[in-house]
């Protein structure tokens, strides 16, 4: 079926970034796709290359319920999809409180995209993050003390989520929406440097960036990949052993192990956010029998018992 293109924007006269050359991940995506879309630039550049792409989308805005401006941002949203002939929708999640809001909110938001997927019968979720992010993920990953997997940064695809800008620069999906004369959201989380992320990337990157006398951002993103590639051999190793394909998640087993490939292979098992390096320990300790449980980032407990490892998000 053909999508009801907004006159102004009709394919002809959509303008196509200089950038979509670099767009990733795309090779093999068929059917309908789900864009997150916060109203950023980033994800409003997304759900335009996405129109000219011509892929079929739907926008998917979730309201995190932590600003009173919610609900404009959902109707900037709502007007861009429609002004490129997309369905848009909406989706609220309710934060409850305690520590690490970022992480929770994050968890929350892709639960909401893997929700929206289902509900339009979508095989994939695209989401925004752009190189600026790689680099920016990097060195979170390199002050929590992560190890290879963690400073491989974001992958392209894992699952259904893939990240089509990850060779595009902020700047970049910046200028793309002030030529498409859209005004994108601010959301002031991002200038907060209370939220490290926000401290790096507005404090510790320019600084390292001004001190090197070179844009490390290309240069992060660009080992973020060499990285990837690496890592991605040893975790299909560490899977391999561990948990087995029926999902047994053995004590015995796991201990057994080489120490590098069981810590990757507890990494795997716990997924995003990745565990630190320190978490991976104290999860190894677990199944050593030293500790009965554990506490680690995402709000996860994790936990043995008969001879078996356990983890569960709390909510």
């Amino acid at each position: 079926m053909s999508r009801l293109v907004d006159p102004a924007l009709a394919a002809d006269d959509l303008a196509v970034p200089d950038w979509i050359d670099r767009v990733v991940g795309l090779g093999d995506v068929h059917g309908k796709v789900v864009v997150g879309c916060s109203g950023g630039p980033d994800s409003l550049a997304l759900l335009a290359a996405s129109a000219v792409l011509g892929l079929d989308a739907v926008a998917v805005h979730v309201d995190h319920g932590l600003r009173a401006e919610s609900a404009s941002e959902t109707e900037v949203v709502a007007t861009r999809a429609r002004e490129l002939g997309f369905v848009s929708d909406l989706r609220r999640v309710d934060l409850s409180a305690g520590p690490n809001l970022e992480a929770r909110a994050r968890s929350a938001r892709y639960r909401a995209l893997d929700e929206a997927a289902q509900a339009h019968h979508a095989s994939t979720i695209l989401v925004g993050h752009t190189a600026d992010d790689q680099a920016e993920t990097v060195l979170l990953a390199l002050l929590r003390g992560s190890a290879m997997s963690g400073l491989a940064g974001m992958p392209v695809r894992r699952g259904q989520i893939v990240r089509p800008l990850l060779r595009v620069r902020r700047y970049e999906t910046e200028a793309y929406c002030s030529d498409l004369g859209w005004e994108p959201v601010r959301d002031p989380s991002n200038y907060d440097r209370a939220f490290r992320r926000a401290w790096i990337r507005h404090e510790v990157l320019p600084l390292l960036s001004q001190g090197s006398e070179r844009d490390l951002i290309p240069v992060l993103a660009r080992q973020a990949e060499v990285l990837r590639v690496e890592s991605e051999y040893l975790d299909e190793a560490a899977q391999a052993l561990w948990p087995q394909s029926d999902g047994d998640t053995s004590t015995r087993r796991l201990t057994k192990m080489p120490i590098a490939l069981a810590r990757r292979a507890v990494r795997c098992w716990l997924g995003s956010p990745p565990p630190a390096f320190d978490e991976v320990e104290r999860v190894m300790a677990v199944a050593r029998g030293e500790v009965i449980a554990t506490e680690i980032s995402g709000g996860r407990r994790v936990w043995r018992s008969s001879g078996q490892m356990f983890a569960e998000e709390r909510h």
